[in-house]
């Protein structure tokens, strides 16, 4: 179900769509939420021996961090690079200072026409769902014909229990916003005086949830695509937690 979601638009605030990039951040580093992408992410480096993970739609890139710490573990050499359409700047420099092996784009880059230059695994983290399949298509078609190995990632699904525990969204953004960093008073005014952050993190997070792909809907993109026989494709869901992470890797054959 295709709902606008508010950070989507081009005419919402640039800073406000950052606050609500930096509150996802910031949880998924606190809660691991992207503890079960591990041996998914290791398989796609090792089949493309590159050790460079290029990340589409990376919102304020500081979700990586804790994962990042975990893959340098076994790959020390390990680099990341940020885009987004809407780059969030500020954020991606404030990444880059905790994190040396962090590298950003400053200019918009579009999930669906990677520029040849950006070499590596391409990731999505909770924004695959942002496209329509027609254009959903277009970012799996431009990694096949880029040669290029895709693993996609969403933290909730097209279900009751996942709607749900989004309603609960504004209350871990009224706790957590004092402690995201770097320290913004927008961010505070715009959290607790006017509290416009709380209610679109809200209808986000819903309709994040209501265009989530489901795995069989995944498996249908792929099929369409040209030259798809080309490429091994691991599509499936695991548990996180209490939730779910859907999940496509997607590698060109040996």
């Amino acid at each position: 179900m295709h709902l606008f979601e508010f950070e989507d638009q081009e005419w919402f605030p640039d800073f406000l769509r950052d606050y609500g990039t930096d509150f996802l951040q910031f949880l998924s580093n606190k809660t691991k939420l992207y503890k079960p992408s591990i041996p998914i992410i290791k398989k796609g480096l090792k089949r493309i021996g590159i050790n460079q993970i290029v990340d589409l739609g990376s919102g304020g890139g500081g979700g990586l961090l804790w994962l990042n710490s975990e893959l340098r573990k076994d790959i020390p050499e390990l680099k990341i690079i940020l885009t987004d359409l809407y780059p969030n700047l500020p954020a991606f420099q404030y990444t880059k200072k905790r994190a040396g092996n962090f590298e950003y784009v400053e200019t918009p880059v579009d999930a669906r026409a990677v520029p040849e230059a950006l070499k590596g695994l391409r990731t999505q983290f909770l924004s695959f769902h942002h496209f329509r399949p027609k254009d959903a298509k277009l970012i799996l078609q431009n990694a096949i014909d880029s040669n290029s190995a895709i693993a996609i990632f969403e933290a909730q699904e097209r279900s009751l229990a996942s709607i749900l525990a989004m309603l609960f969204s504004p209350i871990s953004v009224l706790v957590t916003t004092p402690f995201i960093r770097p320290f913004k008073i927008g961010r505070i005014i715009s959290t607790y005086l006017i509290p416009v952050v709380p209610l679109f993190v809200l209808w986000d997070g819903v309709v994040s949830s209501l265009r989530t792909y489901s795995v069989k809907e995944m498996n249908a993109l792929v099929e369409a695509l040209n030259g798809t026989e080309s490429y091994d494709w691991e599509i499936g869901k695991v548990k996180s937690g209490p939730g779910v992470v859907l999940y496509l890797l997607g590698m060109k054959k040996e």
